[in-house]
């Protein structure tokens, strides 16, 4: 029975890292072009860095610490996070469509936010069962 669902224990582990990848590579996008990226989105160059800053420090800790929680705990964090990411990002685009200047500091800050949060409820979460057993 083990090995039957060995595969389905596989993919939410890839699902955890493609996530956390997701976060580096954005941060790493955030950070190397904070200044022409923030002309684009209206956010300020310190907040880009930040949002960099932080997306590669939830990243990192999601990798870090996909053996050491559940599934169930990463699950919860994860649609918790990215519902507040398409939150954002509608608040920013109903802004914007209004035609105001702050859309992209709304989704740009809750990058900014958001990542240290979901690392640091990831850090406090007990060690659950992480392995399918008999």
């Amino acid at each position: 029975m083990t090995q039957a669902l060995a595969p389905a224990v596989t993919r939410s582990m890839a699902g955890v890292i493609a996530d956390g990848v997701f976060k580096v590579v954005l941060a790493v996008a955030f950070l190397a072009g904070a200044a022409p990226l923030g002309r684009l989105l209206g956010a300020s160059t310190w907040l880009m860095v930040a949002a960099g800053v932080a997306l590669l420090i939830g990243g990192g800790i999601e990798i870090a610490y996909m053996r050491r929680r559940s599934m169930r705990t990463y699950t919860r964090l994860m649609v918790a996070y990215d519902s507040g990411w398409v939150l954002a990002a509608l608040v920013g685009v109903l802004i914007a469509w209004q035609g105001g200047s702050g859309g992209g500091e709304v989704w740009v800050g809750y990058q900014a936010a958001a990542p240290v949060a979901f690392a640091a409820l990831l850090v406090a979460a007990g060690p659950g069962r992480v392995a399918v057993s008999d």
